[in-house]
C-alpha cells in the first residue's frame, strides 16, 4: 500500500444479504461511501453519460424523457450473454471513472468503502486492500428478494446465476457480517471493521508502523 492514501475497503455481497443497510452503517460512522450501483443509476438516468449508448446499443430501452427504463433494460439482456457483455461494455468503464473520482475527491480520509455488488466477478477486489461480504443463510436471501415488488423466482435465479457463491465470497473475504442476526449484532461487526482499518489508515498516513 502507497503512503498517504485511503485504506479502501470493497463491501459486497449477493442479492438480498443486507449490503446497502450495511454501507448506511459505514456511513454512519462517517466512512466516505462510494455506491456502485447508484452511480449506474446516474449513468441512466436522463442526460446521464451511458443512456444515449444504452438506447443506441438497446432499441426501445428508453423512457419519454430520455432515461434507461431498467426493466425494460432488464429483459432485453436477461439470458443472453453477448447482450449483456455489450451492456457491461458501456457501463463498466463509467463506474470505473466514477469510483476513481470518488477516490480522489477522499485522498485524505484514513479509510472509503467502494459498495460494489458485482466485486469479485468484476476483479474488483484487486483495487481494494481488504474485502467485506455481507452474508445471510440461504432461506433468508430467498425470503427477502422474493419478498421484493416485480421479483419473481426465475428472475431471482438469474441474478443469482451471475454471482458468484455465497460460501465463495465469505471464503475470500477478509470480513464477513452476517446480517441474519439482527441490526445491532451487523452495527457491531462494522464498528469494529471500521476501528480497525482507521486505525491502519491513520498509521498509514502518519508513516507510523
Amino acid at each position: 500500500m502507497s503512503k498517504g492514501r485511503p485504506v479502501i475497503l470493497g463491501l459486497t455481497g449477493s442479492i438480498g444479504m443486507g449490503k446497502s443497510a450495511t454501507a448506511q452503517m459505514f456511513s454512519a460512522l462517517g466512512v466516505p461511501v462510494h455506491d456502485a450501483d447508484a452511480a449506474v443509476h446516474a449513468l441512466y438516468g436522463p442526460g446521464g453519460e451511458a443512456a444515449a449508448a444504452i438506447g443506441k446499443a438497446f432499441p426501445g430501452v428508453l423512457d419519454p424523457q430520455g432515461g434507461v427504463n431498467r426493466a425494460r433494460l432488464r429483459a432485453a439482456v436477461l439470458g443472453d450473454p453477448d447482450r449483456m457483455a455489450t451492456l457491461e461494455a458501456i457501463v463498466h468503464p463509467l463506474v470505473r471513472a466514477a469510483s476513481t473520482a470518488f477516490l480522489a475527491r477522499h485522498a485524505d480520509a484514513p479509510l472509503v468503502v467502494l459498495d460494489i455488488p458485482l466485486l469479485y466477478e468484476t476483479g474488483g477486489e484487486s483495487r481494494c486492500d481488504a474485502v467485506a461480504v455481507v452474508s445471510a443463510p440461504p432461506e433468508v436471501q430467498r425470503a427477502r428478494v422474493l419478498a421484493r415488488p416485480g421479483m419473481t423466482e426465475a428472475a431471482f435465479e438469474a441474478i443469482r446465476a451471475k454471482q458468484m457463491p455465497d460460501a465463495e465470497k465469505r471464503a475470500r473475504a477478509d470480513f464477513v457480517i452476517d446480517t441474519s442476526r439482527g441490526f445491532p449484532a451487523a452495527e457491531a461487526e462494522v464498528a469494529r471493521i471500521v476501528a480497525a482499518l482507521t486505525e491502519r489508515g491513520a498509521s498509514e498516513h502518519t508513516g507510523g508502523g
